[in-house]
């Protein structure tokens, strides 16, 4: 009896040490969430224009594809490389997020290029012609994985940076659900987000109510409006996002002069509004951020359109050729 007691006492203790750790794990995945937001609020406002021009029983299904193809980028190959970072090259993690950074920026400050100065890009697919839907839907999806790739690559080394240094499992556990529920996360709230329009439409011809009708109708006059907000904010989130990274590492890298300057100048603004000194200093370091985001970007734009891109297709065409 005395054994069976020992050994339920054991059971017991094992059990809270369980416990302690999922509660860990399941904060440490928490806090490492938080960290990526303005990345996932971008990933979100990106991925609807990937199911434009495609019929409305194709959408879900593409958006499953990339989902997955999301999942395979931060769990099979991500997670492991993060964590390879972590246990042999930690301080490579803030380098890479500054480079990060730096094409969240210039992939915000080309987005608002465009808009103020709208140009054809010479840059476009050569197939974009829709008498091939099957064709059109697997370019489409493997574009819209590449393109999750680099945001994925972000919020891992993001959430990876936010974990509290703990065991390899432990981080790889934390890692691992952080990224499972961002990306269920972003691609649930797209699919909500792309059939919008068509519940409004089903509720306008279907619903018994005259009120659940206008509602109906609502939405899908809304929902035009809805997607050039969502594309504002995500640009917006990309700029402050990557703005803060790049003001981050040149911190790191002894060049702390500007994220000082913001620092200061938020900190002015939150003394200058008492009642709500805290909200007005985060608001205004965001801003600040973005700006410093946004001019980042510019800069990058022909350094990268002229430079960088030529000299990749051109290192890609000799690989080409010799393969």
């Amino acid at each position: 009896m005395s054994g069976l007691l020992a050994l339920l006492d054991d059971v017991a203790a094992i059990a809270k040490v369980a416990a302690t750790s999922l509660d860990d794990i399941a904060g440490a995945a928490a806090k490492a969430g938080t960290k990526v937001a303005g990345v996932v609020i971008d990933d979100a406002a990106v991925t609807p224009k990937y199911v434009q021009g495609f019929q409305a029983n194709r959408e879900l299904p593409i958006i499953g594809r990339i989902a997955l193809g999301s999942l395979k980028n931060k769990l099979i190959i991500l997670l492991p490389a993060a964590l390879l970072l972590s246990a042999f090259l930690p301080q490579a993690i803030t380098p890479i997020l500054a480079l990060g950074g730096a094409y969240l920026c210039f992939e915000g400050a080309e987005k608002v290029f465009h808009a103020l100065l709208p140009h054809a890009d010479h840059e476009v697919e050569a197939d974009f012609d829709v008498k091939d839907p099957a064709h059109l839907e697997e370019e489409k999806v493997a574009g819209a994985i590449k393109t999750d790739f680099i945001l994925s690559a972000e919020i891992m080394t993001i959430a990876l940076s936010a974990i509290p240094e703990s065991g390899f499992l432990m981080e790889a556990a934390a890692l691992a659900i952080a990224g499972a529920g961002i990306t269920l996360v972003v691609y649930g709230s797209v699919a909500l987000i792309v059939k919008m329009d068509d519940i409004g439409l089903f509720l306008a011809r279907n619903a018994r109510l005259g009120a659940t009708r206008a509602f109906g109708r609502g939405l899908v006059v809304a929902m035009p409006r809805l997607m050039t907000a969502l594309s504002t904010i995500g640009t917006a989130a990309m700029l402050w996002v990557g703005g803060s990274i790049v003001i981050h590492g040149l911190e790191y890298a002894g060049l702390a002069v500007i994220g000082h300057v913001i620092h200061d100048w938020a900190a002015l603004a939150g003394h200058a509004v008492p009642a709500a000194a805290g909200a007005v200093e985060w608001l205004v370091k965001a801003v600040l951020d973005g700006i410093f985001g946004l001019a980042l970007g510019l800069v990058l734009i022909p350094a990268v359109t002229r430079g960088i891109a030529p000299a990749w297709s051109g290192l890609r065409g000799l690989f080409a050729r010799r393969a």
